[in-house]
């Protein structure tokens, strides 16, 4: 579930964020606060009861070509209580890359079907506290996470937690089951902002070994209405 009002100012701020990082310590009790803050916050987000569309540019990279070998425009639409589709409004390029663009949207909105099982919360992840760091001005908390079933909505890895507002802006790992026999050694990386009173992705990233093919990049970031082709808007 997710969106940003302008994707390049919010990729450009992350860009020259301060980074500073602790390794002080926190008890299990202070790390219990800050899970149930955090299982709070998601429960309380807009985005599960109130319908929204986002639309994502996808961009296909294989191995380390500076050119993409794919451009596709994607509609995504949430129905609550818990149907998400999407639609291919524009695909250009290698059908390689709709195909593998295709595959990372069917793990998406598959976890919504039930969405308790896929959220970031006790019932699904062990947390262990790593540090703290600062995004730009904001303290935040980097926990590791580590899921307690081997599913392939659920990520191993590490989560990015405002210390403040305990919203995740960021969730990055490895999925605890391959989505897909033909995808491999799968890195995701999600980074999440507001649009109005909701708490939506903005970007959704992954790092992929495509069996017999090699490496493939994927980057989508979604797109404002303002920025949207005619035909892509329709």
């Amino acid at each position: 579930m997710f969106w940003v009002p302008c994707p390049v100012m919010l990729m450009a701020f992350a860009a020259r964020a301060q980074v500073i990082s602790s390794n002080t310590a926190i008890d299990s009790t202070e790390l219990n606060e800050i899970s149930e803050r955090m299982e709070v916050v998601q429960h309380q987000n807009p985005a599960l009861f109130q319908a929204y569309e986002v639309t994502r540019e996808y961009k296909v990279f294989h191995r380390d070509d500076a050119q993409p070998i794919a451009d596709v425009l994607v509609r995504i639409e949430f129905l609550p209580p818990a149907t998400t589709s999407y639609k291919i409004l524009q695909s250009r390029g290698n059908s390689r890359g709709e195909k593998m663009v295709r595959e990372l949207l069917d793990r998406e909105t598959e976890g919504t079907k039930d969405i308790q099982k896929s959220e970031v919360t006790r019932m699904n992840y062990d947390f262990v506290f790593l540090r703290r760091q600062d995004f730009g001005v904001v303290p935040e908390y980097v926990l590791g996470i580590f899921p307690k079933r081997k599913e392939r909505q659920l990520l191993l890895g590490e989560i990015w937690v405002n210390a403040s507002t305990f919203h995740i802006r960021r969730i990055e790992g490895v999925p605890a089951k391959s989505p897909s026999f033909w995808l491999r050694d799968i890195h995701i990386t999600v980074q999440f902002a507001p649009q109005g009173s909701m708490w939506l992705p903005v970007t959704f990233d992954a790092v992929a070994t495509v069996r017999f093919l090699g490496k493939y990049t994927l980057i989508g970031v979604n797109v404002p209405p303002s920025l949207l082709p005619a035909d892509g808007a329709k």
